[in-house]
């Protein structure tokens, strides 16, 4: 039998956590709770409703606790579940390889910049 895409459990992990928001969402949660209110500022450019269907997203996968506290104004949490903390190694992992790919990408960059300064006769 062949296989389809959705057998691959890479694909699942990404299609999970490979959102535009969903990844720097949970790497924010690896570090605590944070309120709903606190996404905005530490995610720039997340508009309400997309953090909104993300987070719903992160909790019905059973990575993300939501808590809401009786509080005036209501106060509003999430968490990394037991089943979003085992994605940790995995965004440390992430996020090393990004700072790794990034600082190939500029000595790359500065390389091809430095030939492109040379003189005609020296390339």
């Amino acid at each position: 039998m062949k296989k389809g895409v959705h057998d691959y459990a890479a694909y699942v992990t990404l299609n999970i956590i490979g959102g535009k928001w969903s990844m720097l969402i949970l790497c924010h949660l690896r570090k605590g709770a944070v309120r709903f209110c606190e996404f905005p500022k530490l995610i720039p450019g997340l508009t309400q409703k997309m953090l909104t269907k993300h987070l719903r997203e992160l909790e019905n996968n059973g990575l993300v606790r939501r808590a809401v506290y009786p509080e005036i104004p209501p106060k509003v949490e999430y968490t990394l579940t037991s089943h979003g903390k085992s994605l940790i190694p995995v965004l440390d992992l992430l996020e090393q390889w990004g700072k790794e790919h990034l600082k190939m990408s500029a000595a790359h960059s500065d390389a091809n910049l430095h030939i492109l300064s040379q003189p005609k006769d020296c390339q």
